[in-house]
């Protein structure tokens, strides 16, 4: 076994389940696979939207940060607007990290 894999077993029994609820109050991922944020800023002339979030591990994201993310569908920044909190889904498409869904946070 390699020194990640241990690293990544020891996290993963160190953490367990509590810190999944921590995590979404956070602005992390939740355990339906969406991750909450605040949008930050719109921008449709180049299809972004800049987002602040909290940490995302699936997707090499350990920290909090704000971020400019590339939307799948343009459509989608017609839905939003800075100060709004979002919960949304995201991938790395074409080597870019994309939001792939959106919906507004409860």
């Amino acid at each position: 076994m390699n020194t990640k894999m241990i690293a990544v077993l020891a996290l993963c029994a160190g953490v367990g389940l509590a810190p999944l609820g921590a995590a979404a109050q956070q602005g992390g991922m939740n355990r339906d696979g969406m991750a909450d944020g605040v949008v930050r800023k719109v921008d449709k002339d180049a299809g972004k939207l800049t987002i602040k979030h909290g940490p995302i591990p699936a997707m090499d994201m350990p920290m909090p940060m704000t971020m400019v993310y590339r939307v799948k569908d343009p459509a989608m920044l017609d839905q939003v607007k800075p100060g709004d909190a979002i919960r949304f889904t995201m991938d790395k498409i074409g080597g870019q990290y994309t939001v792939t869904g959106l919906k507004a946070a409860k």
